[in-house]
């Protein structure tokens, strides 16, 4: 630096000689040394190194004393954007560009002028467009002119060339934070792709079937894996990632725009990871060769990979092409790992880790790089897959004809192809850990079940009535009602399964409270209701149960209940209000509809269930889990329809029709699981 220079200057022994035998003329010369470096006039000064050199750079800046480095560099950066413009004389057909070319020389004000004036006149997507050319030597002259200390060291880094870019050359916040973010190990899941999917799918590897595949899958979070045979009856592996999924970081795929970020400014990241998954579900033999192809941020994520040392000693990674991707500064860690780096000029994506298309550094070692320009010059346009295919098809013949020549292992028939969905860490089993336990296959006379039934996803709502004693007795012939009083305690459950072993369905129950059914306690009774459900005697014995779809409503009938029926149920609970019906407009069972009121936290009870199935008395066990709300006095009302089905009817003996409930109790998210009944009254 500056200073740096100047202090070695003054402490030079022949300047030390010379000032001994002439003192006179020797001070007279470091003098003037001293004021050309520190005079505002002159050629400007910096302290040298770190954050203190910064610092001190801008200190010295406040004065009015200018920066000898800053100023060296920025004439360099001007001279590449004169030289790109000689170049590409398109460049500056465009005043508003030109302008800002033009005012690259007058300072921070100049270029956030005219800056300004092109966004206002183009819009974010133009001004990209328009600029992507010189886009990165902007950047980091507007950073080197600014007052922002924290930008300073990537502006030097995307100048010179030294480096990826660690922070945001605007505001200077760093990449490395952000990117660190992201942290997860990575998983892969195989899934299907869509039958019109597997129909465009290529039948023989070649670099435009391979990109074909890749655009076939899209930007949806999800990698494609390949087992192609080769000219020689070798078998060999092509891994395609695809690039950045649309939408918002959710949290789940890693090739979302966090995963893009971090698979660009770190050499291992949750995209890269995942994708190392998908090699080791595959069961690639070990020794066998594999090929990385990938565009945008999956081109950074395969280049990530590439670099995996453990990955490399178990398989040969023979070739890793990149399209449109920021990959300048990763490196394979085997050398002999064969790298084509494909990018428009007008391609913002591939400058994102400081350099991109184009630039005046010198080429990677042993890369094929091919840097073009088309006439689709609007970003994002330009940056899209099925572009660069375009591109690679009718503009780059001698691009694609020597990509192809070195890939000419990997041309052949495709013997496998399977598809992963990508995720940020290892999915786990749903419903984990409560849902998580042994299942068993039920056979029943409509075909087997699956049990315990399980529900990973549902809502619920169940709504506690007073009837009169006597009417509930007369009801029930196995089991003895609860009293409170001269009441007893009726339930209208409603549950909404949206994910269970029998697919999506709602359920409606209407049970009584009764005691044990071999010991009716009236005071011990209450007790038992609070013991685990393992060791309670007393439950709810269910009336009837309706159910939406074919398939619940069979396995209810073979399993649990003979009065079980299938009906057609609508409801909307909002956590504020509820609003359930059962039956067909002109034939509806029941109306339960109005405000819940104010609820507060409750939580989610485990279930005894009594019922009759071939003249038996089943118990079952229905457990839950989820966060509860508990609703005294709602008024919600009930009322009871015309049908005949057992739901109405039960109802309607009851005496509930136009009954308030007392309680209400719900579950926004709930899961369930319940395994076949045990007799308790045999036949």
């Amino acid at each position: 630096m500056a200073s740096a220079h100047a202090t070695a200057a003054l402490a030079d022994p022949r300047v030390t000689a010379a000032a001994c035998r002439a003192p006179g003329e020797g001070w007279r010369a470091q003098r003037a040394l001293v004021r050309a470096v520190t005079n505002p006039a002159g050629l400007g000064w910096a302290a040298s190194g770190g954050v203190l050199g910064v610092l001190g750079g801008k200190l010295g800046g406040l004065t009015g004393a200018g920066s000898l480095p800053v100023a060296i560099m920025t004439t360099s950066l001007r001279l590449r954007i004169a030289a790109v413009a000689l170049a590409d004389p398109a460049l500056t057909r465009d005043p508003l560009v030109r302008r800002l070319i033009e005012v690259t020389g007058e300072g921070r004000a100049g270029v956030t002028g005219a800056l300004r004036e092109l966004i206002k006149a183009r819009g974010p997507a133009g001004a990209l467009t328009a600029v992507s050319p010189v886009f990165s030597e902007i950047l980091a002259l507007r950073a080197l002119l600014d007052r922002n200390p924290l930008n300073d060291h990537t502006a030097w880094l995307i100048a010179t060339g030294m480096g990826a870019a660690t922070a945001d050359p605007l505001t200077g916040l760093s990449n490395g934070v952000i990117a660190r973010l992201d942290r997860g190990l990575g998983g892969a899941v195989r899934t299907e792709p869509a039958a019109a999917e597997a129909a465009r799918f290529c039948r023989d590897a070649s670099l435009l079937g391979l990109i074909g595949d890749l655009i076939t899958i899209g930007p949806t979070g999800r990698a494609l894996l390949l087992t192609v045979r080769g000219p020689d009856g070798v078998e060999r592996y092509v891994l395609l990632a695809p690039g950045m999924r649309m939408g918002a970081p959710d949290g789940a795929s890693p090739a979302d725009l966090l995963g893009a970020f971090s698979s660009t400014v770190l050499d291992s990241g949750p995209y890269s990871r995942s994708l190392a998954k998908v090699i080791a579900d595959h069961r690639i033999p070990a020794g066998a060769d594999l090929a990385l192809i990938g565009h945008s941020a999956g081109g950074a994520a395969v280049m990530s990979l590439s670099q995996d040392a453990a990955l490399n000693a178990r398989y040969r990674l023979t070739h890793v092409v990149a399209i449109g991707s920021p990959i300048d500064f990763k490196r394979p860690a085997d050398p002999a790992t064969w790298v084509a780096a494909i990018a428009n000029r007008h391609d913002i994506v591939p400058s994102l880790d400081g350099q991109g298309a184009g630039n005046c550094f010198a080429r990677r070692p042993g890369w094929y790089v091919v840097d073009y320009t088309d006439p689709t010059h609007l970003f994002p346009a330009c940056h899209s897959l099925e572009r660069y295919a375009h591109n690679i098809e009718h503009d780059l013949p001698e691009a694609r004809a020597h990509i192809e020549r070195r890939l000419a292992p990997y041309s052949g028939p495709v013997l496998q192809r399977r598809l992963y969905q990508l995720y940020d860490d290892a999915r786990r089993p749903p419903g984990f850990p409560f849902l998580t336990v042994a299942s068993r296959a039920e056979p029943t006379p409509d075909g087997p079940v699956d049990l315990p039934a399980r529900t990973s996803d549902a809502s619920a709502l169940t709504a506690w009535f007073t009837v009169d004693a006597t009417s509930a007795a007369a009801v029930l012939s196995d089991t003895v009602p609860v009293r409170a009083g001269g009441r007893a305690l009726v339930a209208l459950t409603f549950r909404d399964h949206r994910e269970s072993t029998f697919g999506p369905h709602r359920e409606v129950t209407l049970g009584i409270l009764v005691h044990d059914p071999w010991c009716p306690r009236p005071v011990g009774v209450w007790p038992d209701l609070l013991r685990r459900p393992q060791v309670r005697g007393a439950g709810l014995r269910t009336l009837a149960t309706a159910l939406s779809t074919p398939a619940a409503s069979a396995a209810h009938r073979n399993l649990w209940s003979d009065h079980s029926f299938r009906s057609g149920i609508r409801a909307r609970l909002d956590g504020r209000t509820a609003t359930l019906t059962i039956g067909a407009p002109g034939d509806r069972a029941l109306t339960f509809a109005g405000p819940l009121g104010p609820g507060g936290p409750w939580h989610s009870g485990d279930l005894v269930l009594y019922s009759v199935r071939a003249d038996a008395t089943l118990r079952s066990l229905v457990h839950t889990d989820g966060a509860a709300r508990l609703y005294p006095a709602p008024r919600a009302r009930l009322h009871v329809g015309t049908s005949d089905d057992p739901l109405a009817a039960g109802l309607r003996t009851l005496g509930l029709d136009g009954a308030r409930p007392f309680l209400c109790h719900g579950a926004p998210r709930q899961q369930l699981r319940r395994d076949a009944g045990a007799p308790v009254h045999p036949a």
